[in-house]
């Protein structure tokens, strides 16, 4: 029976719009790490799996995981994931679509009982966003062996700390290194997510290959000079903040520009301390966002910026905090597990497109213990982290016949009789 593929995606519509409509307050989708709306969600999840026939379970971190096993005890897992946390104000595509995909993927391979070579472990990752702690891929790193213990001591807005809040959920935190999939235990890893960005969009076509994700660095940086009053203080003799740190701005924009599409700079929030009217501004921070799929490129850029900085701030009689934040090297898809993605894609009747991504994903944290591969769908204008984020139920349905025809494939790969 060939497989109605239409009525699939309209089914994993259904749970998209259920899971949306739990959110931490009315109208909007938000469901940060930890909150209410957060645990109501992940319990809806943990709920599909267990329909579905998987072994589930929340771990210690917040992750819903549904484990489909195979008949090999010693086989490595294969794990498929996104994540169900989000921004404030979301769309409703952003991870859930990736992990409900994904849900649906294993619910047909049960009704059609197929014999796996591999386990395929599904998981819903709790905290890629990091918006709550500013903690991104939290329940990626975990998974992967590569979380922090100092993150424990951040604090969210309100002063309650990431610690707190794992064991608010009922999580252990002494129990983490309990929920690491070990390293040589991975066969691979997918993740099937939007775009977010305007490439297959304007090509219209629904689904596309990611070669490479990009390297980020983030800085906060900030600006020293002199209040004083606006009335008294002659022009020639101010150490205006705010000054210099519009122009530094403006030359990290023109700076991007001349690197066209090897470096994205973003200056992405600026705070004036004690902001006043009539006061010439004394303290000013920003936040600068850096990203390259080359991790030379943006090793470079980074270092010229901070000169550029310094610079600005010399001539200005400025002093400046240039204070790094947070890192992640580019990671490269694997060769093998993209070439599957094509001919799935081909074998579809789809073209093939091959794209870097710019945001970062849970792929990130993954790719230090395991090869990954991630499909991109088409969303509407390649917009996202907003409410009018949308997939089309024809896309969405393309994006699960590809990705049925990928992990068919690899089964076919690793059990070929």
């Amino acid at each position: 029976m060939t497989p109605d593929y239409q009525q699939q995606a309209s089914n994993i519509l259904q749970r998209i719009n259920e899971l949306a409509s739990i959110s931490e307050e009315p109208g909007v989708i938000t469901r940060t790490f930890g909150t209410d709306a957060f645990v109501k969600g992940s319990k809806l999840m943990a709920r599909w799996m267990q329909q579905a026939g998987l072994h589930t379970r929340i771990d210690n971190i917040g992750n819903v995981r549904g484990r489909l096993e195979c008949a090999d005890p010693n086989a490595r897992t294969w794990v498929i994931a996104s994540h169900i946390d989000t921004v404030i104000n979301a769309g409703k595509f952003d991870g859930p679509l990736g992990v409900l995909v994904a849900l649906n993927l294993l619910e047909q391979l049960i009704q059609q009982q197929v014999s796996l070579p591999f386990p395929i472990e599904l998981i819903a990752f709790c905290d890629e966003e990091g918006c709550r702690f500013h903690t991104t891929y939290l329940g990626s790193k975990v998974v992967a062996g590569q979380f922090d213990n100092h993150l424990l001591a951040q604090k969210d807005a309100a002063g309650k700390t990431l610690q707190e809040a794992i064991v608010g959920m009922g999580g252990n935190i002494m129990q983490l290194q309990q929920d690491v999939i070990p390293a040589n235990n991975w066969l691979g890893y997918f993740e099937i997510h939007i775009e977010q960005g305007p490439v297959l969009y304007e090509k219209n076509i629904p689904v596309g290959i990611v070669t490479a994700i990009a390297g980020q660095k983030r800085i906060t940086i900030t600006f020293i000079g002199e209040s004083g009053h606006a009335g008294t203080v002659p022009m020639p003799m101010r150490n205006d903040a705010l000054c210099a740190a519009a122009e530094f701005i403006l030359e990290v924009e023109r700076f991007a520009n001349t690197h066209l599409q090897q470096i994205l700079a973003t200056v992405g929030t600026v705070q004036i301390s004690h902001a006043a009217s009539n006061v010439i501004p004394g303290e000013v921070t920003v936040t600068l966002d850096l990203r390259s799929a080359d991790a030379a490129i943006l090793s470079d850029c980074y270092k010229q910026l901070q000169q550029l900085g310094l610079s600005i701030c010399r001539r200005r009689n400025i002093k400046m905090n240039w204070q790094p934040v947070l890192e992640t090297d580019p990671v490269t898809c694997d060769g093998t597990f993209n070439q599957l993605l094509a001919d799935a894609i081909q074998q579809s009747g789809y073209e093939v497109v091959k794209l870097v991504s710019g945001a970062g994903h849970d792929a990130v944290a993954v790719a230090q213990v395991s090869p990954v591969a991630m499909l991109f769908v088409r969303c509407f204008k390649g917009i996202s982290h907003h409410p009018m984020e949308n997939v089309e139920l024809k896309d969405l349905a393309a994006a699960i016949e590809v990705s049925a025809a990928f992990i068919h494939s690899l089964i076919k790969k690793y059990n070929p009789g």
